[in-house]
């Protein structure tokens, strides 16, 4: 069995600068959540009205999601990364002197700035990602992913301590700005040009190339010779069946995700009749299980394959998330809340993975791209509509829509399988998958 490539110094900068900046911002996301409270008081309006000023984060966030893909291709990911991060510390200065001066609509702005740059960024990341993990032939993408939830429980618990003092919001959000400019001026500098760019003259670059050849997917349809600029570029891809089923995984185990990020606290509360207090730490819980899982499943995927840990994290999120709908005990309901978020760390990052895979550079990056923009409308856009579902069945009720998807999500996991290509010589045969490939000590990731 061929050894792992060996990581260099340019290769180790570059995944570590990823790593560092998605751990900014977890924490600048987390840190905003955490002083909406403070933010309502400061601005002197009613929930409702709050509920207009948040808006402006889902704007800002579905613009750069749905934007991101076609900008790395056409300028390259660092590019889109350095954009996305520009915005998103405007976004905080602004929501900072927004709130320190009591306007409502510099509030707004800013959360649609800052929701922008999370946009772009975060589809930028996953592309990047995908590259380093096609460098080094070793899972970068859960780790990857860890690092936002663990950004997230860091400016959670910072976030839940200068509340706690009464520090000015204002000041608080300031100073995650300038700790987010610092990271993305590192990380910009240590990311390499061009990751993801569609160069219009890639046959030209290559004169040895069969324009209607191409990596095979799982199905047997080639990808290599799709156009990946512009619309028509970006709507082809989604023809490979293997990547529509793909797409299923990745809404339904967003789906799941964004709906604890967005429902958990008020679940246990109104569901389960707890104290607010114990709702936000319940939502904690939730999200130090996905860092935990996040983390630790590199080794899984190493040795089962993406295939069957995604089936089994939808069926561990799946009885999580059927224990608190069905409980009778608020505690138990707790509990199974560590289900649910191990379950659902891995789903994200994993079929983001599978997307690019099977597929040329220039081709995977649009397929990631695709993937991930799904992903991300799933999560921004999916649990809110819960909430209208709510009002007629209840919330608790309304999580049985989880529960379906994640269901539906374990039965099509064989999408992920990743095809090896074909060899030549005796006993090579057809291509086989990565989950059936046997493992060796060669193949044990360095994750860190």
């Amino acid at each position: 069995m061929k050894n792992p490539p060996v990581m260099d110094a340019v290769t180790r900068r570059w995944r570590a600068a990823l790593f560092l900046f998605m751990l900014a911002t977890g924490v600048s996301m987390a840190s905003w959540v955490a002083r909406t409270p403070a933010v309502r008081d400061a601005l002197e309006v009613s929930t409702g009205s709050m509920g207009l000023v948040l808006f402006g984060l889902s704007i800002g966030s579905m613009a750069g999601v749905l934007v991101s893909g076609g900008l790395v291709r056409r300028h390259g990911g660092r590019s889109v990364i350095a954009l996305g991060a520009g915005l998103l510390v405007a976004g905080l200065a602004v929501i900072a002197g927004g709130a320190a001066l009591e306007v409502s609509a510099g509030v707004f702005g800013g959360l649609a700035l800052f929701g922008a740059g999370m946009g772009l960024a975060e589809v930028a990341f996953n592309i990047e990602g995908a590259a380093v993990e096609r460098t080094l032939g070793r899972p970068v993408l859960p780790v990857l992913h860890g690092c936002f939830s663990l950004g997230t429980v860091v400016g959670a618990l910072a976030g839940m301590g200068l509340t706690a003092v009464r520090f000015p919001v204002g000041w608080h959000l300031a100073a995650v700005a300038v700790a987010v400019t610092a990271a993305g001026v590192w990380t910009v500098r240590a990311v390499p040009a061009g990751t993801g760019r569609a160069e219009a003259d890639a046959d030209a670059q290559d004169p040895g190339s069969d324009p209607g050849s191409g990596s095979e997917t799982g199905d047997g349809q080639g990808t290599g010779g799709e156009r990946t600029g512009g619309v028509r570029g970006q709507l082809a891809v989604w023809r490979d069946r293997r990547l529509v089923l793909i797409g299923l995984i990745v809404l339904a185990m967003a789906f799941a995700e964004g709906s604890a990020n967005d429902w958990l606290p008020l679940l246990m509360v109104d569901g389960h009749g707890t104290s607010a207090t114990a709702g936000s730490l319940t939502f904690m819980l939730f999200a130090v299980a996905m860092t935990t899982g996040r983390f630790a499943g590199g080794p899984l995927l190493v040795r089962y394959g993406p295939a069957a840990v995604v089936r089994a994290s939808a069926l561990v999120a799946a009885a999580g998330v059927a224990l608190v709908i069905f409980s009778s005990s608020a505690l138990l309901a707790g509990a199974a809340v560590v289900l649910w978020g191990l379950g659902a760390s891995l789903g994200f990052p994993v079929t983001i993975s599978a997307a690019g895979e099977g597929a040329r550079p220039e081709d995977a990056s649009a397929r990631v791209a695709a993937v991930s923009t799904a992903g991300y409308a799933a999560f921004l856009v999916g649990p809110p509509s819960l909430g209208f579902l709510a009002d007629h069945v209840g919330l608790r009720n309304a999580m049985v829509v989880v529960l379906v998807l994640l269901g539906g999500a374990a039965l099509i996991t064989r999408a992920l399988r990743s095809p090896v290509p074909e060899r030549e010589g005796p006993g090579t045969g057809a291509a086989a998958s990565r989950e059936d490939r046997p493992r060796t000590g060669a193949d044990q990731p360095d994750l860190v």
